[in-house]
């Protein structure tokens, strides 16, 4: 009896020692990506962003959550970094603020080239997994940094910022904030306005991520009913565990389940336990009730490392990231579970967001609408050659692109189309071709993207041709088209059968 006594504790200290050692082993091959880290707040409020003070060293900082050693130690291998601008800069000095401190995260990656990897683009980020650094990437907290500018937007897309947070704090003319749940802030635009709708959009077409942490119940809903590629939220928990409106309500988990987007949650603790103190259990809970909702693929982490007074305990810094996964490990999630929360999920989200901007994915029927059949289609057309007008600022000439007739390769798909011509593409070689068939009976396409001479896609052969996975009778439809979309060269849209096996 007294034998089977002792025994316990030293069960459950090796059993606590197991679970640790798996979420070491597991991180070093994929490392977490947060979502949303305050340093260079930090940076600001400490040192006046004078990195080369001496007390700004980050491998010895003191009194923050972050600096290399946790980061290391914490096994991080992603980092958004927040650029965030206080909500009484809006109307005023807001945009040279936002500038200032997404300044300041260039710099820090430029004084520590071995520990930070500056990137844009989820293939950065499994660039820096392999050379073993920190992916750096900007995220904007607040739309009030784009001053209800879209030329303020594109400009920001253009010195690397990969998400923006639609609202901090307060509402922006354009997109509610979260206190309008409260009733601490007047609703000025019920979710979104038209032009928060145009701003929805553009982020779309320039490949940003869409941050609805902060935001209102009606902004995150009219959000992911607009949104063609899915969202996150990057640093907020779940309501049902923590009624803080800064949290997300179930049926809203229920739309980023449908949209395939992410919330990575939050670890400040009037969010985790609604009040001044709370644990790593209690985060844990946080990211069960998600996946049991949304999903294991919707679980991410957003820290909010550096921008909250209070962490939970056993999570006082970037460091303790393994403690929460052994922790999740406890619980029975599975490995990959937990490689989908750590990185892939992320992964997965960002690379959706890149193809849409590339127009690869096809237009997403919104979460709550119905989906609706095709008419009724008589027997195709052949094909035939068309004539696409380019539409462009710098010249009126047009292009003919010979549409080509679809065939069957035996044994069966893909089938392919073969342009010809000299026309194929225009303007080499900064032109990109992208064609897609759509299926009569669910009229959704299947896209086979590619640039001229830099295959992007399985389905680019060689110049000129592209193989496509269709069905028996659909519409092939095709566009020429500068990089980024500005210049539209002209669709090819055509009537066309398969012939031979499928």
């Amino acid at each position: 009896m007294w034998t089977t006594w002792w025994l316990w504790p030293l069960v459950a200290v090796c059993t606590a020692d197991f679970f640790r050692e798996e979420a070491e082993r597991i991180m070093k091959d994929s490392p977490v990506i947060d979502g949303h880290n305050d340093l260079p707040w930090q940076l600001l409020s400490m040192f006046n962003n004078q990195l080369q003070d001496a007390r700004a060293n980050l491998t010895t900082l003191a009194d923050t959550h972050t600096n290399i050693p946790k980061l290391r130690a914490g096994f991080v291998g992603g980092q958004f970094w927040s650029v965030y601008t206080p909500c009484d800069t809006q109307d005023k000095d807001t945009v040279r603020r936002t500038l200032e401190q997404m300044d300041v995260v260039h710099r820090m990656c430029q004084m520590y080239p071995e520990t930070f990897l500056y990137v844009t683009s989820s293939a950065g980020i499994r660039q820096a997994f392999q050379e073993g650094k920190v992916a750096s990437l900007i995220g904007v907290e607040g739309g009030h940094s784009i001053d209800s500018s879209l030329g303020v937007l594109r400009a920001l897309y253009q010195l690397g910022m990969r998400y923006l947070t639609l609202t901090h704090n307060c509402n922006t003319p354009w997109a509610d904030n979260w206190l309008v749940d409260t009733g601490d802030s007047k609703p000025q635009s019920q979710g979104l306005s038209p032009f928060g709708q145009r701003v929805v959009k553009e982020l779309n077409r320039l490949g940003v991520l869409i941050d609805l942490a902060h935001v209102s119940v009606a902004t995150m809903k009219a959000t992911l009913q607009l949104s063609r590629a899915p969202v996150i939220f990057s640093h907020s928990s779940a309501y049902s565990v923590c009624a803080s409106r800064r949290n997300v309500p179930d049926d809203v988990l229920r739309l980023v389940k449908q949209t395939d987007s992410l919330v990575m949650v939050n670890f400040y603790n009037n969010y985790v336990s609604c009040t001044n103190k709370a644990n790593l259990s209690q985060v844990a809970d946080h990211l069960d009730h998600i996946k049991e909702v949304a999903g294991a693929r919707a679980v991410g982490f957003g820290g909010d490392f550096d921008g909250v007074s209070r962490v939970p305990e056993g999570l006082e810094d970037v460091s303790k990231y393994p403690d929460l996964i052994a922790e999740l490990l406890r619980r029975n999630w599975t490995e990959a579970e937990v490689r989908g929360a750590l990185a892939n999920n992320l992964l997965r989200v960002f690379e959706a967001v890149e193809q849409v901007r590339m127009g690869w994915l096809p237009e997403r029927v919104p979460p709550t609408a119905s989906r609706q059949a095709a008419p009724p289609v008589s027997v195709p057309r052949p094909a035939t050659s068309r004539r696409l007008p380019r539409r462009s600022p710098s010249r009126g000439t047009s292009w003919a692109a010979p549409a080509g007739r679809i065939t069957a390769t035996p044994p069966g798909p893909p089938a392919s189309i073969t342009s010809g011509g000299s026309c194929w593409p225009p303007s080499l070689p900064w032109s990109s071709v992208c064609v897609s068939c759509e299926s009569w009976e669910t009229r959704a396409p299947f896209r086979a993207p590619g640039v001229q001479g830099r295959p992007a896609h399985p389905g680019l052969q060689m110049p000129g041709t592209l193989l496509l996975a269709c069905k028996d009778q659909h519409l092939l439809s095709g566009c020429l088209g500068s990089p980024g979309g500005q210049d539209t060269w002209g669709q090819l849209r055509t009537h066309t059968h398969t012939v031979g096996p499928q």
